[in-house]
């Protein structure tokens, strides 16, 4: 597979994220479960879900004491789980502890950190004591996790070009706040497909403009010709 469109799940029944999945092709986009869905279903759905041939980002994002996410990102990695996330804020020991337990499997999944939520604005940092812009966090907190060993980061497409430059060529961005439509919802760092693939994305989370969509595939497909047109223009 090489797509880097990872449609969201944020499903609120495993009935829900059925009808939704019988709508996608796992050819042409990997799939993400976050917690609602994971606590509402566990990791059967997960198994499920990759029995049908998608790769699955457990966004679940672990952040606790390191002996207790390295066993939590080995748990994930035995669901077969494409890529996991852990929280750059829990520091460089607990990341370092993830990474070094995965390693051990025969064919670990990406491990990536989240730096800063698209959800948070400066002001929003400012008010958990946390200085400087957001900017400025999410390039200290990805410094971090490539000294980790971690395979990349987490991050707004806002963020993404100066991470490409700053981060080894290999790191992954996964850059979730994507939007056809400059429409923001609840993500204060939001960008098009187009905008953030030519700013270092790997791969797009994108949520409700494929899932709220009355036909989901139309809608992945309408992104995928914008992506296209992208490559074909650059």
């Amino acid at each position: 597979m090489n797509t880097p469109i990872i449609v969201a799940l944020d499903c609120p029944s495993t009935t829900a994220a059925w009808q939704l999945l019988d709508q996608l092709d796992p050819a042409r986009c990997r799939v993400k479960i976050g917690k609602e869905l994971f606590t509402r279903a566990g990791p059967t759905l997960v198994e499920a879900v990759v029995k049908r041939g998608f790769a699955v980002f457990l966004d679940l994002k672990f952040h606790d004491i390191p002996n207790t996410v390295a066993g939590a990102c080995a748990a994930a990695a035995d669901l077969g789980v494409w890529m996991l996330n852990v929280h750059a804020a829990g520091g460089l020991r607990m990341m370092q502890a993830a990474a070094e337990r995965l390693a051990q499997l025969q064919q670990p999944p990406l491990l990536i950190a989240v730096t800063v939520l698209t959800s948070l604005s400066g002001e929003d940092l400012a008010q958990i004591g946390c200085p400087g812009t957001a900017a400025e966090r999410v390039v200290q907190l990805a410094q971090l996790s490539q000294q980790a060993g971690l395979d990349g980061v987490v991050c707004s497409a806002q963020e993404a070009a100066v991470l490409r430059a700053t981060l080894n060529p290999s790191a992954k961005l996964v850059t979730p706040g994507i939007r056809p439509l400059q429409t923001a919802d609840d993500q204060q760092r939001v960008a098009t497909p187009a905008a953030a693939l030519q700013a270092g994305a790997d791969y797009l989370v994108i949520g409700r403009p494929i899932t709220a969509a009355s036909d989901p595939l139309a809608a992945l497909a309408a992104i995928e010709t914008d992506i296209h047109s992208m490559i074909t223009d650059s």
